[in-house]
C-alpha cells in the first residue's frame, strides 16, 4: 500500500510505470510482469464500462465532438487507462472523455494500458488524475481535494503529497467550499477568479462576503480591488457575540434554516425562536437600495 502511494505522490505516470500493477501479460506471472511495463493493448470499447469514481459528471458536447473528429482525423494519441475486472471486461481509470469520443467518431476498440486496483486505489487515481487536468475550474480543484480527504481518508499533509502542491495551497482550495453557495456557483461558472474568493474570505461575516460579491460582479472589481475592500470592510461586527449567543440557542435544523436564509437574502438573517414555537426573522438591510433588493426578493 506505501508503495502505491508514494507512486501517486509523482502523479498517474508514475504508477504506469510500476510492474506490480501491469497485467498486460495473459499470464499474469511476477516473471513476466516486469517484460510488458508500458504495453498497450487495443480493446473493443463494448468491453469497458466507465469509472464510477469519475469525479467530473458534465462533458461539454461541443469539445467532445470536437476531439471525436480529431481522432478520426488522427487516431488516438494517449491511451486510456483501465483495470481488468475479469474475463473481456474492463473499468476506466482515467481518459473517459477519449473513451466517449471514441464512441462518437465510431471506433470499434481503443489502445489502452490495463492495470490492476481496488475500489479506494480506483478513487484516489481517479481523483489525481483528474486534478492535474488544465481545464479544471478551482472550485473542482477544491471538491475533488474535498474527496480524497472524505473518502480516502487522507490528511491535508498526505493530501499534499498526493497531488504534488504545498499545504498551504491544499488549503486555500479546501477554504473555496466555505463560502456561500452563491459565491461558489460563481467560482464554478468563472465569474469570479479564485483570487477574487481568497479575499472575500479575508471576511468571516457571511452577510459582508456576500455584499462584497456583488459588488465584484457589479462593479467588475479587480482582486487588488477586492483586497481593499476586505480591509475597509472588516471583521469587527457589535452584535457579533450576542448573534453567535442567539446562533447557539438554535437547534441543527433551525440553524440551518438561518444559513440558507442569509444566503438567499445576502444579508446575516437572525432566526429567533422561543420554547414555545414563537419567534421572529430579523433581515437586516445597509441602504434603500439593499432595501429595495430585498423587497424584490420577497416578490413585495
Amino acid at each position: 500500500m506505501s508503495t502505491k502511494r508514494s507512486a501517486l505522490g509523482k502523479g498517474l505516470s508514475a504508477l504506469l510505470e510500476s510492474a506490480d500493477t501491469d497485467v498486460t501479460s495473459k499470464t499474469s506471472t511476477p516473471d513476466s510482469m516486469g517484460a510488458v511495463v508500458g504495453a498497450v493493448a487495443q480493446i473493443p470499447l463494448d468491453q469497458i464500462e466507465p469509472n464510477p469514481f469519475q469525479p467530473r459528471v458534465d462533458f461539454d458536447s461541443d469539445s467532445l465532438n470536437e476531439l471525436s473528429a480529431s481522432i478520426k482525423e488522427q487516431g488516438i494519441i494517449q491511451p486510456i487507462t483501465v483495470r481488468k475486472l475479469g474475463y473481456d471486461k474492463y473499468q476506466i481509470i482515467s481518459g473517459e472523455r477519449r473513451f466517449k469520443a471514441s464512441k462518437l467518431a465510431d471506433l470499434k476498440s481503443i489502445p489502452a494500458y490495463i492495470r490492476v486496483a481496488n475500489d479506494q486505489g480506483m478513487l484516489e487515481m481517479a481523483l489525481v488524475e483528474n486534478i492535474q487536468r488544465q481545464d479544471l475550474n478551482a472550485l473542482e480543484v477544491a471538491l475533488s481535494y474535498k474527496r480524497l480527504i472524505d473518502e480516502c481518508s487522507l490528511t491535508q499533509e498526505e493530501l499534499s503529497e498526493r497531488v504534488g502542491k504545498n499545504r498551504s495551497t491544499v488549503t486555500n482550495f479546501l477554504r473555496l467550499l466555505k463560502l456561500p453557495p452563491d459565491i461558489q456557483a460563481a467560482i464554478r461558472d468563472q465569474k469570479i477568479s479564485m483570487g477574487h474568493a481568497r479575499a472575500i474570505l479575508g471576511v468571516d461575516d457571511i452577510s459582508k462576503q456576500l455584499m462584497m460579491f456583488r459588488e465584484i460582479l457589479n462593479k467588475q472589481l479587480s482582486v487588488r480591488d477586492v483586497e481593499l475592500l476586505a480591509r475597509e470592510t472588516g471583521n469587527k461586527s457589535p452584535g457579533k457575540k450576542k448573534e453567535q449567543e442567539l446562533k447557539n440557542q438554535l437547534s441543527f435544523e433551525f440553524s440551518k434554516i438561518q444559513n440558507i436564509l442569509t444566503s438567499h437574502f445576502g444579508a446575516k438573517i437572525q432566526l429567533q425562536r422561543a420554547n414555545n414555537g414563537s419567534g421572529k426573522i430579523v433581515i437586516p438591510f445597509t441602504n434603500d437600495e439593499d432595501l429595495n433588493r430585498i423587497l424584490e426578493l420577497l416578490n413585495y
